[in-house]
């Protein structure tokens, strides 16, 4: 297995329950599919380099998994399909 590191930026209008519960869906997104989420670093609400659909802040968070190398894709493609998610950025993992 390959070791991931996600990047992701979440609307910053939800409460903390609302924005644990996207968390917490994308690491049961990495696991259902036989990952295994090895950290995940909340950095909180910080501004943005430039607006997005009009916002300039956003809530980060960076997410290290280990997987197969299709569960990428896969977490794209949901994290793609998810109003609450600004932006996002799987690259393997280097230490």
């Amino acid at each position: 297995m390959k070791k991931y590191e996600c990047l992701y930026v979440i609307v910053p209008e939800l409460n903390e329950e609302e924005t644990n519960s996207v968390i917490n869906k994308f690491n049961g997104i990495i696991t259902a599919n036989g990952g295994e989420v090895v950290r995940v670093d909340e950095w909180g609400k910080r501004r943005l380099a430039y607006p997005i659909d009009y916002k300039t802040e956003g809530y980060y968070v960076l997410a290290v998994f280990e997987s197969e190398s299709a569960l990428p894709a896969e977490l794209e493609r949901n994290m793609k399909n998810d109003e609450k998610i600004m932006r996002y950025k799987v690259a393997c993992h280097h230490e």
